[in-house]
């Protein structure tokens, strides 16, 4: 960040994130008037091949669902609402032709399939893709029949011209483009005016034209993205009309807008912002994604999760703590987490500050990546639960939003774990994985192996068919106070909290290694409960099972941080305490069994 970052404004944003354990140093906008550089580039998708691991796995189980999902089925809203001929059976739950979100999630499920073939290459996805391609463009009519009487326009729209959008990028479908013309045309008559509040106190048959539980805010990113695609004016015309200037100003300004909001859809948002930010040049749109996501981080919970009930809280109220008592909606996971990894990862590349790394790092391995997969039957997990006394649970309601995104992240793990610009790459997620790029327009190869978060290791050694000189830039997380690199065994003693650069003449095999001791620490939910808190071990919150039958009991904080993993390899820390044992694991090896993210510590 700038050194001309105003102080004060900083200081107080960085308290409110160090009431929930965010580092002091603030995600405030820079101020200087200095000539940003470029934004880092975005590896393609079958730049990345991930390595056997818990994100490879996640990415494998949704590639298989997406593939697995009946295409009569998929088509059936459009085709009926469209007053066409409709085989097969409904999918069932929010996806049906009458239901809540009819046909909602098709584009998000498009654009994964798109994906997963720029990832794999595998024939028969692409088939797919084009198939539901030409079969969607049959249902599209010029009087937009699909989107009548229909509760979200807006976020159906959204979802479609993504998956449209994807389907020509990455699915490398000719007709793409031309079936996103018809499908804007037909939407149009149906989207409102401007971007328009979200009003969640809709009655049940209230008119959908009011357009009461729609997001006409989150629609300026794709419309950016299709415009700088196809070069047709409509789409930026349609960006800017639904730029939701009133709450980017406020934003901007450092004003707080967010308590009381729609969280996901209201990060969504700010995906725009940034967006706004790289196509109109508007350093205001930048400057309210940046304070946007220091307002969140303000109110987040030590996984990174925010919005318990799926509402903003006002930072310091002391509702972040409260909720922990009953209220088990705590954080919309696939969704949230799709959010906030899009938003953290347009600010990494545009800031080049690695503590939005930070921040993916925590919310990928305390929340989504411990997500339950998706049934064959449309039940998804919706709510991680941070309650006393917390189980994994599936959403009632089949086929719910957050099966659209689940399958989106999982693929765009890819996309997030390294990034590039002219002078060399920059490693964002220590994650198994292959890397391939060009330097210099040279092929270069980067082999990442590592247990991390579980092991402090991670070895990379470079693939290379000479000696080149570049930048390897390694982000160092903010906690990683004692972090240490070796270079060909030489060793280098990085700061904390920034991109260790390391600029040489590289040759293939040569070898870092990057030790990030598991440092630990308690976060307080918030300041108004300084005795409820989480323990961490590196990016890892370290979760108590408990007995469904009792509430846990406190422990002392010594106690607690002097947790020890358990020596024969499992993924268990323990704690000795005189009552006995307590087990803590981390989210994403939590199965059936009660846990709590937060422990009632003894004061001190």
């Amino acid at each position: 960040m700038s050194d001309t970052i105003n102080r004060s404004r900083r200081d107080l944003l960085a308290f409110g994130m160090f009431a929930v354990g965010w580092p002091r140093a603030a995600f405030a906008a820079p101020e200087s008037t200095d000539a940003p550089p470029l934004p880092l580039s975005e590896l393609a998708y079958g730049q990345v091949r991930l390595s056997a691991g818990p994100l490879e796995r996640q990415a494998r189980e949704n590639h298989r669902l997406v593939m697995g999902l009946d295409e009569d089925a998929l088509l059936r809203p459009f085709r009926v609402r469209a007053g066409l001929r409709a085989p097969g059976e409904e999918l069932g739950g929010w996806y049906d032709t009458y239901a809540f979100a009819p046909g909602a999630t098709f584009g998000q499920w498009m654009s994964a399939l798109s994906r997963y073939y720029a990832i794999t290459a595998d024939p028969a996805t692409r088939a797919k893709v084009q198939r539901l391609v030409r079969a969607y463009a049959a249902t599209v009519d010029a009087r937009g029949s699909f989107y009548r009487h229909n509760r979200f326009p807006s976020y159906t729209y959204d979802k479609l011209v993504g998956g449209l959008l994807d389907a020509e990028k990455f699915g490398r479908d000719e007709s793409a483009r031309a079936t996103l013309d018809r499908t804007t045309r037909a939407a149009v008559p149906y989207l409102p005016p401007h971007a328009m509040p979200r009003n969640e106190h809709a009655q049940p048959g209230e008119d959908f034209s009011q357009h009461a539980w729609d997001e006409s805010y989150t629609l300026p990113e794709n419309q950016f993205l299709a415009w700088q695609l196809t070069s047709e004016r409509i789409h930026l015309q349609l960006g800017r009309r639904f730029l939701y200037d009133e709450f980017f100003a406020a934003l901007a300004r450092g004003d707080n807008a967010l308590p009381g909001k729609h969280a996901y859809s209201h990060v969504n948002a700010l995906s725009s912002a940034a967006q706004a930010y790289l196509s109109l040049g508007n350093p205001m749109y930048l400057a309210a994604a940046q304070q946007g996501f220091a307002m969140i981080a303000a109110q987040s919970f030590a996984t990174g999760g925010w919005g318990p009930d799926e509402h903003f809280v006002i930072p310091g109220s002391g509702a972040l703590g409260a909720s922990l008592d009953a209220q088990t909606k705590s954080f919309e996971t696939p969704c949230g987490a799709y959010a906030h990894f899009k938003l953290t990862r347009y600010l990494l590349r545009i800031t080049r500050d690695s503590r939005y790394g930070d921040s993916m790092e925590r919310v990928l391995y305390n929340t989504v990546l411990g997500a339950l997969p998706i049934q064959p039957d449309g039940h998804a997990f919706y709510y991680s639960d941070y309650t006393r006394q917390a189980k994994k649970t599936f959403h009632p309601d089949r086929w719910p939003c957050c099966s659209g995104t689940l399958p989106m992240i999982a693929a765009d793990y890819a996309i997030s774990t390294c990034f590039t610009d002219t002078h060399g790459i920059y490693v964002n997620l220590y994650v198994p994985a292959q890397i391939n790029w060009l330097q210099n327009n040279v092929p270069c190869g980067l082999l990442i192996e590592t247990d991390y978060p579980y092991a402090a290791g991670v070895i990379m050694t470079l693939k290379l068919p000479s000696p080149q000189l570049f930048t390897l830039n390694l982000r160092i997380p903010a906690w990683a106070r004692d972090a240490s690199l070796l270079i060909n065994g030489m060793r280098q003693t990085p700061q904390s909290g920034q991109f260790a650069a390391i600029r040489r003449e590289w040759h293939s095999a040569d070898r870092v290694e990057l030790e990030l001791p598991d440092a630990r620490r308690l976060e307080s939910v918030d300041a108004a409960h300084p005795d409820t808190v989480a323990l961490l071990a590196g990016p890892l919150v370290l979760m108590r099972t408990v007995d469904i039958d009792a509430a846990p009991a406190p422990i002392g904080r010594d106690s607690l941080l002097r947790a020890q993993r358990d020596r024969d390899g499992r993924h268990e820390w323990r704690v000795t305490t005189a009552a006995g044992a307590v087990k803590l694991k981390p989210f994403l090896d939590i199965d059936g069994e009660p846990y709590s993210a937060y422990q009632t510590v003894l004061p001190s």
